[in-house]
Formats: structure tokens, sequence, C-alpha cells
């Protein structure tokens, strides 16, 4: 494996970097604060081509990698993951572009990269959690339509966006309980739809969240992705291989934005004459928080290069999650504990990363589940 970024990718890196600093802190506080979405960052990050990357250029992406989209994502992240979570307005495309019709990949993908549309994927319900087995929202066939009904929660964008993939049972005498779902695409603007904000989270806040409801709602079949009902497991795994790298990305840049700040504030601060950053308790903590965030960027960037080879390897995919995610929440817990009284308070911007950091341990899966997924991958099903 190259350990040397292209120059291509090290500018995209570059352009990703100086576009988070120049613009996030106009709006990250704000919608902090007021838990709205930045729709004019977002709308300048479409102009600019970071959103969306991986998708193909012939629907109007760039045609780049997941390692691409994870460079773009940490040095969102590395700013403010709120405003970092614009990246997210692609969410669920990987369905349509993986396993989507030419029709759908036209009519949908095209969309997203120039700023005309928000889209999501609405998985997880209030009684199933992290067994999407189980999970119960209804897709009867109805002549050439099929009748939706039930409910998502904890949904990102769910209530901005212009459609989402949702995950349906639509074959529940099925015996095998992993070919009794499918995935359908739902515009949002259909009667019946319902969305309702979920606010008061402990961070993230300028990301919108939702709670789903389906009474009723009626969507053709040729919405339906994949070749034939009850495709929807496989398909949700695939993605998950893929969506996991990017939120392993974001765990790394929220870490590496703590340390600099608590670099930078550790040679500022002063106790009995000298900078903190003389004592070696510091000394230690940074080397130790350094060293975490070089291990985790280093397990993303091979689960990207894998994806972006054609291969899978959902063993390593869910590695580079769940220590990235344990990084993140390690990492700007000692931030916060250089940082001491004044990290404490709003101002210093590291209050906010505290609240921020922990969703990387719980969305695509939580921390348990990518273990899970590990130790069947090392022991086999028994």
């Amino acid at each position: 494996m190259d350990f040397e970024l292209s120059n291509r990718q090290k500018q995209i890196r570059l352009a990703a970097r100086e576009f988070a600093e120049g613009m996030f802190p106009q709006f990250m506080e704000v919608c902090d604060l007021n838990e709205t979405f930045p729709m004019e960052l977002w709308k300048k990050a479409c102009e600019l081509g970071f959103i969306g990357v991986f998708i193909k250029k012939e629907y109007g992406g760039l045609g780049l990698g997941c390692l691409e989209n994870g460079l773009i994502a940490e040095e969102f992240w590395r700013v403010d993951p709120g405003c970092g979570n614009i990246i997210l307005s692609t969410l669920g495309s990987e369905f349509i572009l993986l396993y989507g019709s030419e029709e759908q990949k036209k009519k949908y993908l095209t969309l997203l990269p120039k700023g005309e549309a928000i889209m999501g994927m609405a998985i997880t319900e209030p009684d199933a959690g992290s067994d999407v087995s189980s999970i119960r929202t209804l897709a009867q066939k109805k002549g050439g339509h099929y009748l939706i009904n039930g409910n998502k929660m904890y949904i990102t964008n769910g209530n901005i966006a212009q459609f989402l993939v949702v995950f349906c049972l639509t074959n529940e005498t099925e015996s095998s309980r992993f070919k009794r779902h499918s995935a359908i695409i739902v515009e949002t603007d259909r009667k019946g739809f319902e969305a309702k904000k979920l606010v008061r989270k402990l961070g993230a806040r300028a990301s919108e969240t939702a709670e789903i409801r389906f009474n009723n709602v009626e969507v053709p079949r040729e919405n339906l992705i994949g070749i034939e009902e009850g495709e929807g497991f496989q398909q949700l795994m695939g993605v998950f291989n893929r969506t996991r790298i990017t939120v392993a990305a974001q765990g790394v840049g929220i870490a590496q934005g703590g340390l600099e700040k608590a670099i930078k504030y550790s040679k500022e601060r002063k106790q009995f004459g000298s900078p903190i950053a003389t004592f070696q308790g510091i000394q230690f903590k940074l080397a130790e928080m350094v060293t975490l965030i070089e291990a985790a960027r280093c397990l993303y960037y091979k689960a990207a290069w894998i994806a972006d080879s054609g291969k899978i390897d959902p063993k390593v995919m869910s590695i580079a999650k769940w220590y990235a995610g344990e990084v993140a929440v390690k990492v700007i817990d000692e931030v916060l504990q250089i940082h001491g009284g004044y990290g404490y308070l709003g101002e210093s911007g590291i209050e906010r990363m505290y609240r921020d950091a922990k969703i990387v341990e719980i969305v695509e899966g939580t921390k348990e589940i990518e273990k899970m997924i590990i130790a069947r991958e090392l022991l086999g099903r028994f």
C-alpha cells in the first residue's frame, strides 16, 4: 500500500481545509445554538464540488473514491462536525449508485452534486434498534404501487430531504430473515409522509435529524432498488461498508482538530512562569493523542483503499469505524482536560467538540455492532 497521497488527493484535502476554515466559522456557532442546517454553506460546497465526489461523472459527480470523500469529511470535521455534516446530504445515494437502475441513477443522483436536492436513508426504527432484520415498516403491493406504513427514528436529513431510501419489510413470510426486506425510494412530498424534527440533541446540532411516519404512502413499483424484492439486507451491508469509512474519517477529523487546539493552547497557557507545553504530563498527553490519531487515520485510509480497489472487507471497515470513534471520544476528552475550565466554556469551542465527538460511536452501527462484525469475521458463525 502506498502511504503517499497523490497530488490530486493532496489538492482536494487542501481545498477542503481552506473551504472549512474560511466558511464554517460564519455558521458553526449559530447553527449549533439554533439547531439549524446551514443551507447556504451546503449550496456553496456543492458549487465548489465537495458534495458527492464519489458519484460517477455521468451522473454529475467527479467519479472519485471513498478515500477522496473521506479526506473531505476529515477536513470538514476538523473544523466543525455540525457544519461538516453537509457532506452527508448525499447519504443513501450509495444504494442507488451500487444497486439502482439506470433510470434511478439519472433521475436522483444527478440532483445531488448540483445542490438541487438533499437525500437520506431511513433505516432505524423505534423498536428495531441495530437489528435491521427486525424492521417492521411495511411496503405492500397495490397494483403498480407500494403502500408504505410504519415509523423511522433518528433519520439524518429526514425533515429537509427531497427523497429518502427507505428500508421496508416486503417479504414477511420469507423463511430467511435476511431476505425479507427491500430498499425503496420515497419522495418526501408524497401524501401520508410526515417528518418531525428531533431537537435538543447532544451534538452535531447543525445536522438535521427527524422521526418519520409513513401513513399509506404510495410509491410506484419502479422505485424499488434492485432487480427483485428481498435484496435489501445485502444491499444495506454493502452500503454500510462504504458509509462507515466516511464516519471513520469524521472521527479522525474531530480528533485532529482537537489536537491542534490543544497544542496551540499548551504553548500559550502559562503556569508557574512557563508554558504548560514544557510540562512532561502535557507532553505525554499530546504524544498519546497524535499516536491514536495516526493509527485511526491509517485504518480509514486502508479501508478506503480496499473499497476503491473494488474489494470489500467488512472486518477492516468495522475496525476503522469503531477505532476512529473511540479515538475521537478519548482525544477530545483529553483536549478538554488540557484546556481545563476554559475548555468547559462555550466560547472555547471545545465544549461543542466534546458534545459532537460521541456520535461517531453511534451512527452507522454502534461500536458494539462493529465489534460483533469483527468477531464474526474472525470466528465465522457457529
